[in-house]
């Protein structure tokens, strides 16, 4: 009985070692380096998303091709229109004066010129010689100064009505040692007249709008504190 019981005991002992060994060789051994359970679509990192194809939009994030070379930017295209002709001489020029001065906007020296344009002419008119100093050249306010002394020994006094000032144009445009000098056509019509001490129109007409042309040059060192520009040249336009 005792031998027949050892003889069992040894049959079902084999048995239970090769159950365990067939289950080792379906299921295997832990290594250590099996996928966590909680990232079930870890992928290696320099895996490309599954469906992206070479070509494909990237959005990538700063630095990302930093060993890569970087083309240079292209030279801003300005927008001249109104202002001046893309290639011409002036649009050659208020380049010039862009270099130097980027903050510079021809189209607001545009509108202050024609401010200008009209003060000047109306302090010419009244004699401002105060207003005319902070405005012109020295040479240039000389001149004026000396017409109005004449005006005054001569016991005149002129009156100018502005009706409008229908063209303003940048027509020259020229930098030299940070200095710009910039031209401008006026086209405007005015009422204006000239009397005698007696209060007689002796020049013009105090009722009829005339078409006057102008050309004017106003100077300014470019970067310097003082934004002003000053009228450095007059002319009859044509």
């Amino acid at each position: 009985m005792q031998d027949s019981f050892d003889v069992t005991t040894i049959i079902f002992l084999g048995l239970a070692v090769f159950v365990i060994w067939r289950l080792r060789s379906v299921l295997g051994q832990k290594t250590g380096a099996e996928r966590s359970p909680f990232r079930p679509v870890e992928r290696n990192r320099t895996e490309p998303s599954a469906g992206r194809k070479e070509g494909d939009n990237v959005v990538r994030l700063p630095g990302a091709d930093r060993g890569q070379s970087v083309a240079p930017a292209a030279a801003p295209v300005r927008d001249w229109r109104g202002i001046a002709e893309p290639g011409s001489p002036v649009a050659a020029g208020l380049e010039q004066v862009l270099q130097i001065e980027p903050s510079f906007d021809p189209r607001s020296f545009v509108e202050g010129s024609k401010k200008a344009y009209e003060a000047i002419v109306l302090a010419f008119n009244k004699g401002d010689r105060k207003t005319l100093r902070s405005l012109l050249s020295r040479e240039v306010a000389e001149g004026f100064e000396q017409a109005i002394t004449e005006r005054e020994q001569r016991k005149q006094t002129a009156e100018t009505t502005f009706v409008s000032i229908d063209k303003a144009e940048i027509v020259a445009v020229d930098v030299k040692n940070r200095v710009a000098q910039i031209t401008v056509r006026f086209l405007s019509n005015l009422i204006t007249a000239t009397r005698d001490a007696d209060g007689n129109v002796v020049d013009g007409s105090a009722e009829t709008v005339v078409e006057v042309p102008d050309v004017w040059t106003f100077a300014r060192t470019l970067g310097s504190r003082d934004p002003n520009w000053q009228l450095v040249a007059t002319e009859a336009g044509g």
